[in-house]
């Protein structure tokens, strides 16, 4: 990578066979050498969170969530309390809905994709979610970038 140091490591998935104090802890070390700045966390929750902060300072989290997958609503709000960052990473798609569903309807009625309209409601349901949609066509990348400009009403985000 040609790197003096990593901005932001996530860790992706504390390994239930190896104590997380071993996990953080090398983190810690390569930080405290200056070769990690911060430390980010994945697939965990609130309690896995708390854990890791008495080990080492934690920054970001990223989990599975969107409007279809509110699983990790306590995660969220807890990122909302510190104030850090949720990343929604593209390898989790936006969007997974049955043909009948209401977002079909929505995004029909807005003259747009599904997977549009999920990305609207993502980056209007928290400020702290950063969604991270991947895409291997312009196509694709045009659609996510025009999510931005569809208008979803925030009191309904968290119905």
């Amino acid at each position: 990578m040609r790197l003096d140091r990593i901005d932001l490591y996530q860790l992706h998935r504390i390994d239930p066979k190896v104590p997380t104090e071993d996990q953080l802890g090398a983190l810690k070390d390569l930080q405290s050498q200056g070769k990690i700045k911060h430390i980010g966390l994945s697939e965990v929750s609130v309690r896995q969170i708390q854990h890791a902060q008495t080990i080492v300072p934690i920054v970001s989290v990223q989990n599975r969530y969107s409007v279809a997958d509110r699983g990790s609503e306590d995660v969220l709000e807890y990122c909302e309390r510190k104030r850090w960052v949720l990343f929604r990473g593209s390898h989790w798609r936006p969007v997974g809905f049955r043909p009948e569903s209401p977002i079909r309807h929505i995004a029909a009625a807005m003259e747009g994709t599904p997977s549009q309209v999920a990305l609207a409601w993502l980056l209007t349901r928290s400020p702290v979610i950063l969604p991270i949609p991947g895409t291997s066509k312009i196509q694709h990348l045009e659609e996510n970038v025009a999510a931005a400009e569809f208008k979803i009403d925030s009191a309904n985000c968290k119905n």
